[in-house]
């Protein structure tokens, strides 16, 4: 499973432990996150992250 990080404010998502808090189960891809996903702690979309 791959990690990804936000490049405005470095919160780090794993697809191993998904993001319960915010809908996202452990286990799911990032892409398969829904299209209007952002960044738990600054609001910043899918397409302001990078695979660490």
């Amino acid at each position: 499973m791959k990690k990804y990080e936000c490049d405005a404010c470095g919160w780090v998502y794993d697809e191993e432990k998904g993001h319960p808090a915010s809908g996202v189960e452990p286990g799911t891809k990032f892409e398969d996150i829904p299209e209007d996903w952002v960044c738990p702690l600054c609001g910043v979309g899918k397409d302001g992250f990078s695979e660490v």
